[in-house]
């Protein structure tokens, strides 16, 4: 079953920095990797225990990248197979976002909580489109 937009009871994001200065001095604005055992426990959460790891990303629905947590109640199994709303299509969300909060063109605390409420209404706002740019394969 692909998850393209996490459950609000189980993901409700969480951040750790919300210093722009602190994101944007970063050296690696990219998401760390989650580690296996925590994969296995957002997979049980989400009631799909069994679930390919290559299928989804276990994503941070406030990448770190954005100031987001290393927490359980900020990851979630996006798939990589849903048609047009998938963890490619995100990830050039938060490309976005990072750059307009660094450049001074987007609050800091704006961005966490756009992306958090609903990346996808978020990416329509920023990428001013109804449709993914680019559809990754």
């Amino acid at each position: 079953m692909p998850v393209s937009f996490p459950e609000p009871s189980l993901t409700p994001g969480a951040v750790a920095t919300v210093n722009r200065d602190q994101i944007c001095a970063s050296p690696e604005p990219k998401n760390r990797t989650v580690p296996v055992s925590l994969q296995r426990k957002v997979f049980e959460e989400y009631g799909i225990p069994r679930a390919e790891p290559r299928a989804y990303e276990v994503d941070y629905l406030i990448t770190p990248a954005l100031g987001g947590a290393d927490d359980i109640r900020n990851l979630w199994p996006q798939s990589y197979s849903s048609a047009v709303w998938n963890a490619r299509v995100k990830d050039a969300l938060e490309d976005r976002l990072h750059a307009m909060v660094c450049e001074g063109g987007l609050d800091l605390v704006a961005a966490q909580r756009d992306i958090s409420s609903d990346w996808i209404a978020a990416y329509k706002k920023y990428f001013n489109t109804d449709e993914p740019l680019e559809r990754a394969p």
